[in-house]
């Protein structure tokens, strides 16, 4: 159940930071005077859609006989036949019957879309993306790209206030603004027979401190119990009483640990505590600070993994069997550091979604960011390729035509399908190990 629930929340969550990026693109293509022809949550088959009539500014629901181009005779009127039967393709049909704005919500949740008039970089028709200016495109295409990171810095100072989870070594922070909580460690199991269950203990219970010592991780518990391994031990108990009453317990309890040759010592399973730190006026400065220290950590796990696959792959032709050995490694580290869709949808969120929603929050911010860092990367299927080649041939004084462009960033969008797919078989290895 718990997987389920943590699929449906990253499917959602996944959806609205793509939409989020699309709707930064939306917002600039219209403030640059680019025509969008079409705003999708989500992707087709549609589920309803509304269109806007640019002139007067009013909705309507959009017939369904427009969606097919069998049908649009009868929906636009008899006006509009003879355009109809001049145009040359669905997407002319689409401009002729159009008129205006059209939102949709679609039935596939795998994110959203912002079709923009006129997307070719050779388009020279008024309103179209090709016949902005370089400026204007810059804008519109790294709009999203701002998006996604504005979500991050908005999520990341709303956690800063309400309790940042810490994952990262010297995770940035205001000290003089910063209060830290920690959770109790909490009893997740008790093993039969052990000194845990002959001392009282039981699930859900959580431990304050152990020999008078107070602790807050379970490492700290771990160690302690080694040092007084065969003894015995007092342990400070908080038990939680049923919800709406207010009657938790403080309790004192003694367990003989088993010698320190044995299978375990004290017999209890527990779930990871964490601390959450708050801040105040200093919120939104720690929002800016962890954003660009986790847009840091992103491209360094970047240049790291190429840097490993590059030299991996080069090792493989040295004569030397330990320097092959040591690629082989670099090559399988590339693999086990590699999260696709279904790692990130089947596991990733899942363990976040039950860890609380502080660390579900922290785990949006950071895809949000890593959405960021990939569509400004030059790869010519994403915004930042686009923007390379429209800049690459600009500066070469050269132009762009619409078959080149289409041949560059189909023949990349394959390479980078056929990425996705070996790392989602390897996300499903994952699953078998």
């Amino acid at each position: 159940m718990d997987i389920f629930v943590g699929v449906i929340v990253g499917l959602i969550v996944l959806m609205i930071l793509v939409v989020a990026h699309e709707f930064g693109h939306f917002i600039a293509a219209r403030r640059n005077g680019v025509n969008v022809l079409e705003f999708g949550i989500g992707f087709p088959p549609r589920a309803i859609a509304w269109v806007k009539d640019e002139k007067t500014g009013k909705w309507r629901k959009l017939k369904r006989l427009e969606w097919d181009k069998t049908g649009i005779t009868k929906a636009v009127g008899a006006e509009d036949k003879k355009a109809l039967k001049s145009a040359k393709n669905r997407e002319d049909d689409k401009k002729i019957i159009q008129k205006g704005l059209i939102f949709s919500i679609n039935w596939l949740p795998i994110g959203g879309f912002c079709q923009m008039d006129g997307e070719s970089a050779e388009d020279s028709r008024k309103g179209t993306f090709g016949n902005a200016n370089f400026w204007k495109k810059t804008k519109i295409l790294f709009a999203g790209v701002a998006m996604n990171w504005l979500v991050a810095f908005v999520i990341l100072t709303i956690l800063a206030w309400a309790g940042m989870p810490t994952f990262l070594d010297n995770q940035f922070t205001i000290e003089a603004d910063t209060r830290t909580d920690f959770t109790p460690v909490q009893v997740k199991a008790v093993s039969d027979d052990s000194p845990a269950k002959k001392a009282g203990f039981m699930t859900g219970d959580f431990i304050l401190a152990v020999d008078g010592t107070e602790v807050k991780n379970g490492s700290e518990i771990i160690e302690l119990n080694k040092d007084k391994a065969g003894e015995v031990v007092s342990y400070k108990i908080l038990r939680k009483g049923e919800e709406g009453c207010n009657c938790d317990e403080n309790l004192d309890l003694s367990a003989q640990l088993n010698p320190a040759n044995s299978e375990y010592l004290l017999g209890v399973t527990m779930e990871s505590s964490q601390s959450l730190n708050h801040s105040t006026w200093s919120a939104p400065i720690v929002g800016a600070g962890l954003t660009l220290q986790l847009t840091g950590e992103t491209f360094k796990g970047l240049g790291q993994l190429v840097w490993n696959l590059i030299s991996g792959v080069g090792q493989q032709f040295s004569f030397d069997g330990a320097t092959r050995e040591s690629g082989r490694e670099a090559i399988q580290s590339v693999g086990d550091s590699v999260t696709g869709p279904v790692g990130i949808i089947g596991v990733l969120f899942p363990s976040f979604t039950s860890a609380g929603p502080s660390n579900l929050a922290f785990l949006a911010a950071l895809i949000s960011v890593s959405l960021a860092c990939m569509n400004v990367l030059p790869i010519p299927a994403l915004d930042g390729g686009r923007w390379f080649l429209i800049a690459l041939f600009k500066l070469r004084k050269k132009h762009l035509t619409k078959e080149i462009e289409e041949k560059i960033v189909a023949r990349a969008f394959i390479v980078l399908l056929a990425l996705i797919v070996i790392v989602t078989i390897l996300d499903i290895t994952r699953f078998f190990r």
